[in-house]
């Protein structure tokens, strides 16, 4: 068990790790891990990356000691060790990509490896369509997981984008966690995660003085995939699918779309909407506030299909949910027209 007082502690600690930890690093950070503008870029000038080194270290700092303290241990423990271990794997890869290149294969290698070892060593009994074969639902776990991680990864392309994505998502788990629908390990995973991802978001606010980096977009990526795992393990499915579907939309949409054009997808780009909506006029602020504004109503409509309980109500949430991210996208497309 854990009383109130702790749990609101938890993401004040983190946000303090986390912020502590970019002073002592950024001058190394300055001198070792510069992002320089390219194809891809939103920025002009040379900027630091590597931030999300201190994001990932806040929250394995905070959420592994609480949880093993908590008196008992959550049955879990072992899974988010594994979860942790996993995560800080795939920041090692993304310091290295961020200082020194790796190729597109050996890094998707190295993915699949981690979001499998995480996949594969979850417990018999999490299974989240029973009418699935387990080994099935695992596969396609894994690759939803590797999926979800390479999104994460390209939709960090403006400043405060992947503050406010992870921000709103773990929110709506914590208050899903609220009503019941997240054991106590994810949901100290999620106050962790909160906590740190704010103590790095005054450096990210535009313009940034801080990335994030890939040492910080990979595993990122893979702790949230894993706790909307965990949410739709306790049957709420479209809640889990709701809550990233802004990400999910803009993200698979302009893979898709590149693909079409037989455009080469592992090069760099500026073909997500958040981007064309930058390069047609919009300012970052402005395309910010208005994927946070739709995140707050996916957070609404996740709410909803756990309060009301039905496939039918599930399904019109997903519906307007979608909707309401297919409206966004044609406006950010438009840019300022």
């Amino acid at each position: 068990m854990m009383t109130p007082s702790i749990a609101l502690l938890l993401p004040v600690v983190a946000a303090f790790i986390s912020a502590a930890l970019i002073v002592v690093l950024q001058p190394l950070l300055a001198r070792y891990a510069m992002a320089r503008p390219n194809a891809r870029s939103s920025h002009v000038v040379p900027t630091p990356q590597g931030g999300g080194i201190a994001v990932v270290a806040a929250t394995i700092a905070v959420a592994v000691p609480a949880l093993a303290m908590s008196s008992p241990p959550p049955a879990d423990l072992s899974q988010i060790l594994i979860l942790c271990g996993s995560a800080a794997c795939l920041a090692v890869v993304g310091a290295i990509d961020d200082i020194r290149t790796i190729d597109a294969i050996p890094r998707l290698v190295m993915q699949f490896v981690a979001v499998g070892v995480v996949i594969g060593l979850l417990p018999d009994d999490i299974h989240i369509v029973p009418s699935l074969p387990l080994w099935l639902e695992r596969i396609m776990l894994m690759v939803g997981g590797v999926w979800f991680v390479n999104l994460t990864n390209f939709m960090d392309g403006i400043d405060w984008m992947t503050v406010t994505e992870t921000v709103t998502i773990v929110v709506g788990l914590l208050l899903l966690a609220f009503m019941g629908m997240l054991p106590l390990g994810p949901a100290v995973v999620a106050l962790a995660l909160l906590g740190a991802i704010l103590g790095f978001a005054p450096f990210n606010r535009p313009v940034a003085k801080l990335f994030l980096g890939d040492v910080g977009s990979l595993p990122l990526g893979l702790i949230v995939f894993w706790l909307l795992v965990q949410l739709a393990d306790n049957g709420q499915i479209a809640a889990a699918v709701i809550l990233p579907l802004y990400y999910l939309a803009d993200a698979t949409i302009t893979l898709l779309v590149r693909i079409g054009r037989r455009e080469p997808i592992m090069q760099a780009h500026r073909g997500h909407f958040y981007q064309q909506a930058t390069a047609l006029g919009l300012s970052v602020p402005q395309v910010i506030a208005r994927i946070a504004i739709l995140n707050g109503l996916l957070i609404i409509l996740a709410l909803l299909s756990v309060a009301i309980d039905g496939a039918a109500v599930d399904a019109a949430a997903i519906g307007v949910g979608c909707l309401a991210v297919a409206l966004l996208l044609r406006r950010l497309a438009k840019g300022k027209n």
